[in-house]
């Protein structure tokens, strides 16, 4: 009932706060705290819900520039370079978005979940550079993660990449449908599945251009990917299961880095010299939490993947 009545918190909050002795009902002129969340309610009861004010974070803020792209008082939208981890974990416990979001948003963080950091609604992998969306209040994070639930299907939504992959995809343009599942025998990895721990996944894509790049048949395609669903590693398994893993990615594609001894020396290196997935957010499309207003971002290929285009382009 409070869930209905308070659009900005999300239910995990205010059973949280229940839990905290942060609700009272009024009942009958007596006034009851509460501290089940399975409490039933009559229809004459006054709640009362008080908000504690944010608690600082454990997590350290650290001075690391950024590409914002857009921010105000609900949102920060920046490009993520190529390297960064998004969240502090076991092993990257500094250095990281979350890091980086803390010193930059300073005072203007009122709070996720009660406590003074950034709202994370969606993660590129380090690898993965582009555009992303973070929350500064527990409102908008609700708001964002409902759209990222429904992944573009009510149309609030975009998220398209690019990426370099091995040859030529064909047709130019389809759909790959195949679900994904946790591998059994790597815990970094994903995989396609048939299993009941599998869950469904889709990937729209389409070739760039009149066709791949770097010679006929093509060495390498840019190709333009959309996320009907958002799994771990979706668009690199994917890819990787209908023959054409993206370039430079050692975890699905390692076996086509010997290819590089066949071609130029100047896309040879430019692929060397990536370190990382040829994979980018380029576009980020999602309805402001607060205004309604309908946002779009883009980020351009960064100088690594401009290098191997421009030394693939060389080669025609």
């Amino acid at each position: 009932m409070i869930a209905d009545r308070q659009d900005g918190l999300s239910r995990a909050r205010i059973q949280t706060l229940i839990r905290q002795g942060e609700v009272d009902v009024v009942r009958d002129r007596l006034a009851h705290k509460i501290e089940d969340p399975s409490w039933r309610v009559k229809h004459d009861d006054e709640i009362i819900l008080r908000l504690p004010p944010p608690r600082d974070t454990a997590i350290r803020g650290e001075a690391i520039a950024l590409d914002v792209l857009y921010e105000d008082d609900a949102v920060i939208v920046l490009n993520k370079p190529a390297g960064m981890v998004v969240h502090p974990a076991p092993g990257h416990s500094a250095g990281t978005l979350v890091n980086a979001l803390i010193a930059h948003c300073g005072d203007s963080l009122s709070g996720i979940g009660g406590e003074k950091r950034p709202g994370i609604v969606h993660r590129l992998d380090k690898d993965t550079s582009g555009v992303m969306v973070a929350a500064k209040t527990d409102a908008a994070h609700k708001a964002l993660s409902d759209q990222f639930a429904a992944h573009g299907r009510d149309g609030r939504m975009q998220r398209q990449y690019q990426a370099f992959v091995w040859g030529a995809p064909l047709p130019a343009t389809g759909r790959i449908e195949a679900a994904l599942a946790r591998h059994p025998h790597s815990r970094t990895k994903i995989h396609v599945s048939k299993s009941q721990q599998a869950r469904f996944a889709a990937t729209q894509y389409k070739r760039l251009g009149a066709g791949g790049l770097g010679g006929t048949p093509p060495v390498v395609s840019l190709v333009e990917c959309m996320l009907e669903t958002g799994r771990t590693h979706q668009i690199r398994v994917h890819m990787a299961h209908i023959g054409h893993p993206v370039v430079a990615d050692t975890l699905y594609g390692s076996g086509q880095m010997t290819r590089t001894n066949t071609l130029p020396d100047a896309v040879a290196t430019a692929i060397e010299a990536l370190g990382r997935q040829a994979l980018h957010a380029a576009v980020l499309g999602f309805e402001h939490p607060e205004t309604g207003e309908a946002l779009r971002f883009t980020a351009p290929l960064p100088a690594d993947m401009q290098a191997l285009q421009v030394a693939l382009a060389d080669t025609l």
